[in-house]
Formats: structure tokens, sequence, C-alpha cells
């Protein structure tokens, strides 16, 4: 039986994006040709949750309908340096539990965080979508391996655009930063775009 995941933003009592969340557990279920689903809304009212801080509401289900919940403090982590890895046949359409391929190329990698590239596309990290800068607007890669509930807030609210991000075309953008459920579009936490260690044209380009 799949298992699958929803990690939640809740923030000093509020719990935000949950109509995306919600979303995506009833397409998952539709997928899957499973009737009806699970009420995010209900699980987390029925907490009781009254501590202010962030937090990361961890909603585990199957399609039985069994859930497990854990609400976890949380902090936005910096990431020293990233690099890229190909894998052509990886495939995340739906919020797996089981994260074992992800976990297996960022240990075999030589940064703290990866970034997948996909048939020569640039697609997500193994926790997160992405966003690139050029001049001043942000781009995100309409090659994803998951279309999380952030890239599809920030699209919807028009403060980012999608395009197609490349290995030929990645050194025409300055900056990128991380975005999930937990990250949001943050001035804070932006990255030059050469904390990459191996971008096309350099010497370690994808030599794992």
């Amino acid at each position: 039986m799949s298992q699958f995941i929803e990690s939640i933003k809740v923030e000093d009592q509020e719990i935000y994006l949950l109509e995306f969340h919600q979303k995506r557990v009833n397409q998952t279920f539709a997928h899957f040709g499973r009737e009806g689903s699970i009420d995010l809304e209900k699980i987390y009212d029925h907490l009781d949750h009254d501590e202010d801080g962030l937090f990361k509401l961890r909603i585990g289900y199957d399609l039985d309908k069994k859930v497990r919940t854990q609400m976890i403090p949380y902090a936005i982590p910096e990431i020293q340096d990233f690099q890229l890895v190909e894998n052509n046949s990886f495939d995340y359409s739906f919020k797996f539990e089981d994260r074992k391929e992800l976990e297996k190329m960022r240990i075999k990698s030589k940064a703290e965080e990866i970034i997948i590239v996909k048939n020569n596309h640039i697609t997500d990290t193994s926790f997160s979508n992405i966003l690139f800068l050029k001049g001043k607007d942000w781009f995100t890669p309409k090659t994803y391996l998951l279309n999380g509930v952030q890239r599809q807030h920030l699209l919807k609210q028009k403060k980012i655009k999608e395009t197609e991000i490349t290995l030929q075309n990645i050194k025409q953008f300055s900056h990128f930063q991380l975005i999930n459920a937990m990250n949001d579009f943050d001035d804070m936490f932006i990255y030059p775009i050469d904390r990459i260690i191996n971008l096309p044209g350099n010497e370690e380009y994808l030599d794992l």
C-alpha cells in the first residue's frame, strides 16, 4: 500500500496553504481510484495545537484513510553548497513518503543538497521546488518533479513565472532560492548561482 505525506506550515497557530494541500490529497485519492479523501482541516483542529512559533505539521496517510500526525518545531535551513545530479528515470509525481531514491542521490553527491537534472532539464532539489532570478524576475522550471503547494500559490499570485531551464541556459540566471510548504518566497535565503559547485563548464560537472 502506497504511503503519502503532507508537510504543512503552522505558524503561531495559523495553518497555511490548506486549500492547496487539500487539493493535492484529493487528487491523490482520485488518481488511485479511491472515493472520498481525508479532511486536513479536521485533522488539524483535533490536534488542539496551542503553541506559538513555526511548526511543520506532518500528516502521513494511506488510501485506506489511516492517518498519522506529527507537529515538529521547524527552522528554515541555510545550505552551504549544491550539486547538479542527473537522473532521467526518477518520478515523484505524488508526494510519496518513501524518499529512499532521493536520499540515495543526495548521499552519493559531494554537496549538502542536490538539484536533480532530468533529460537535460532542471527540476527540483531533494525537498523543494526551486526559483531562479534573471534581472528582477523570478522563474521556476516548467520541468518540476512535484508541483508543490508554494509553487502553485506563487504562480497564482503572479509573483513568479514558469520557463524552460536547462543545462544550456542555467548560467543566464544570477541567483536561486528554494520554496516549499515551509519555505516561503523569501529575500533572506537567496543563493548566488555559483553556490552550485558543478555548473556546466566547471571541471566537476556531473562527475559523481
